[in-house]
């Protein structure tokens, strides 16, 4: 099965901590990520979950149709609610906003203690996102981010365990990103400068009391894209 550019960054991001043990995907969809861990032999099984009815019965019918009903189990679920201690060592949540994802983690406290590893790729609010992982006892070991259509995602692995940032820019990029000196980061950088530049230069001209406030916001989108591109220019 062929995937996107951000399932396959997943799927390989889960293949590198599964270690074949059983894996759960909340959120699933059409269940292909769960059907490509098995592909892969990553997983020895997977539950994949879904709080609606019509998603989860699409991934079904895909896992019928690729012969997995033994390996990959299909849960209505709201977040991690029906997912039991023990089931899972490494749990994939993708696709969401970054505030619920972050519900769906405080919420899972039944299981967070027993989860190995989570592959987590939330699709906005990424400062929020990750100032939440630090305030969950979570700390990131692995990031990558794809571009795809137009389109960044940030595909990243955590674990239990410490951590802390020095800047906000770190914890709105990535701190492994910049030390990596992503080029996808670096092409995203140079993107929302240019932009954030244009509405500056717009909110400038103007004199309303609200645009002023504004622009106060727009400099400081600027300062930390700054600081992320220099420290990507800096690194060793």
């Amino acid at each position: 099965m062929r995937l996107s550019k951000r399932l396959e960054t997943i799927v390989k991001q889960a293949a590198l901590v599964c270690g074949g043990e059983a894996a759960a995907d909340v959120g699933t969809d059409h269940g292909f990520v769960p059907i490509r861990l098995i592909e892969e032999g990553a997983a020895d099984r997977v539950i994949a979950m879904d709080v609606r009815k019509g998603p989860l019965e699409r991934a079904k019918e895909h896992v019928i149709q690729f012969g997995m009903e033994a390996q990959i189990e299909t849960r209505l679920s709201d977040g991690l609610e029906k997912l039991m201690p023990g089931e899972a060592k490494t749990v994939i949540i993708a696709g969401m906003g970054g505030e619920l994802m972050l519900r769906i983690l405080r919420e899972g406290s039944h299981v967070r203690k027993e989860i190995r590893h989570w592959i987590l790729s939330p699709q906005s609010e990424l400062s929020l996102f990750r100032h939440g992982l630090e305030e969950l006892g979570l700390t990131i070991i692995r990031e990558e981010m794809v571009e795809e259509d137009g389109k960044y995602y940030t595909i990243l692995t955590a674990e239990p365990g410490q951590m802390h940032y020095e800047k906000e820019a770190d914890y709105r990029y990535g701190a492994l990103l910049i030390e990596a000196k992503s080029p996808v980061l670096a092409e995203l950088l140079e993107r929302e400068l240019i932009q954030y530049r244009q509405i500056l230069e717009h909110l400038e001209r103007q004199e309303k009391e609200g645009a002023r406030l504004r622009a106060a916001q727009i400099q400081e989108e600027i300062r930390q894209v700054e600081e992320a591109r220099n420290a990507m220019q800096t690194v060793d």
